[in-house]
């Protein structure tokens, strides 16, 4: 793909995904910690799972005082079915603790800071950024790793390279909605296995590097 179709990708993206329901990540932004706890429930977890597990657990605790008082034991029944829902609330715990302690109950905006807390790595950080502070950041998952190289944009072999060539490559305007555009995209159409490509308005710009089989 050359580099300027960027522009015509992400005017058709951001038209395409409004047919499809908003990803997880994307509910529970109102303050910068519901934002980063939705995060870490997501990891794993079926945006299904993850949305239902969001909303049982800020209906008891939305600030990191109130997690940091609630029982270890009611958060894992709270989110329960989220996978590895054990671990993730003694995360949790560990991150209000780490808030009230170092930051005075607020969640870091500096991407240093937030890679201190526990159980949050460069995705989790960027998102935080872009959806809880508007700070200019490039959140990598899967799905964008995934059809960044398919569409030929970048060529790496793991997500953090992944950013790291968009954030030498990618527009800086598309920055913040860059992994809502193409994790929507990933979920419905260019699935990891035999993508929709007969459906796809941005095929013309795509080379499919990588894809086998199609429908």
């Amino acid at each position: 793909m050359r580099p300027d179709h960027i522009h015509e990708v992400v005017r058709i993206l951001r038209k395409e995904i409004l047919q499809w329901p908003v990803p997880a990540i994307g509910h529970y932004v109102e303050t910068p910690f519901t934002v980063l706890i939705s995060c870490i429930l997501s990891l794993r977890t079926q945006d299904k799972t993850t949305n239902a597990a969001s909303e049982r657990l800020f209906a008891i605790a939305a600030t990191p005082e109130k997690m940091l008082a609630t029982p270890v034991g009611t958060i894992e029944r709270v989110i329960y079915p989220v996978s590895f829902y054990r671990v993730k609330a003694r995360t949790i715990q560990a991150i209000s603790g780490q808030l009230l302690t170092r930051y005075k109950g607020q969640v870091p905006s500096r991407m240093d800071d937030l890679l201190e807390l526990p159980g949050v790595g460069r995705k989790t950080a960027n998102i935080v950024m872009t959806l809880g502070f508007r700070k200019a950041g490039i959140a990598v998952d899967t799905h964008v790793h995934r059809i960044s190289n398919r569409l030929g944009y970048v060529r790496t072999k793991t997500p953090e390279d992944t950013e790291m060539a968009l954030r030498r490559k990618l527009p800086r305007r598309y920055w913040i909605r860059f992994n809502d555009l193409l994790v929507t995209y990933g979920q419905n159409l260019c699935k990891p296995i035999s993508p929709v490509c007969s459906r796809c308005k941005i095929a013309p710009y795509c080379r499919r590097v990588g894809v086998t089989i199609s429908r």
